[in-house]
């Protein structure tokens, strides 16, 4: 009797270990099978990025970083899905992501490149479609992304001084600043239809304030010397007019 119970708990004990052992080597088998499966699937991202399947791209990719959201590929999933998200033009997902990445990853060596992505972003959100393929100034519509735009450049620019794409973040801060002027100009000059001129001498001024170093400074000091011209304030005219021929000789406002 004392043999058999011997064998019997023998033979249990036996069965626990190998269905433990079969369990845990499923389980490695899974495990192996789904990394496999989570590379395979991420082969496919980058082909898609690499023909120029956008779309595809990101769809491959928010799978696997919703799969994934700790492997050994969740990095570079999430910075390649940031690219394909911009690259479809889907502005919230891009941003969202980004400002998810930072917030995770404030000391990842390339999280200089998501802020940069960050200003980009923000950038071509505010662009124009008919403004580029048809020259329409459209220098009066909102420009609070781009205004988004060059915080996020200045943001890289303090931060990272020494990133690779601190030059072109510097070229495309000294593009926001003109196009910020222009919008100052474009308002100033819909308060001067309306004959409101203290209202346009005031956006005048700001622009040369705020933005001296812009292209629309020109336009800044003529607006000035017309509306107070208009306003019969004959001291802030002339002080207008001196700088104006001082930087800009040529100026049809110089008689």
């Amino acid at each position: 009797m004392k043999k058999t119970m011997l064998r019997m708990t023998y033979l249990s004990a036996l069965s626990v270990a190998l269905l433990t052992g079969c369990s845990s080597s499923v389980e490695e088998d899974e495990l192996i099978a789904a990394n496999r499966g989570a590379q395979a699937l991420y082969e496919d991202a980058k082909q898609s990025l690499e023909v120029g399947n956008f779309g595809a791209a990101a769809n491959i990719l928010s799978q696997l970083d919703s799969r994934y959201p700790f492997g050994p590929l969740s990095h570079q999933i999430q910075l390649d899905l940031i690219y394909a998200y911009y690259k479809t033009g889907n502005t919230e997902q891009t941003l969202a992501t980004i400002d998810r990445f930072i917030r995770l990853n404030p000391n990842h060596s390339d999280v200089d490149y998501a802020q940069y992505m960050r200003g980009l972003t923000n950038m071509e959100a505010d662009d124009n479609l008919f403004q580029d393929l048809f020259g329409i100034d459209r220098s009066d519509r909102d420009p609070s992304k781009t205004r988004e735009a060059f915080a996020d450049f200045r943001t890289l620019i303090e931060k990272y001084p020494d990133s690779k794409y601190a030059p072109d973040a510097r070229k495309r801060m000294v593009f926001i600043k003109n196009r910020l002027a222009d919008y100052e100009i474009a308002i100033a000059r819909f308060y001067m239809r309306r004959q409101a001129y203290v209202a346009a001498a005031n956006r005048g001024r700001y622009v040369l304030e705020n933005y001296p170093d812009s292209s629309a400074v020109q336009n800044a000091l003529e607006i000035m010397v017309e509306c107070y011209d208009q306003l019969n304030l004959q001291e802030l005219k002339d002080n207008a007019m001196k700088t104006l021929k001082l930087n800009f000789p040529n100026s049809d406002f110089i008689s």
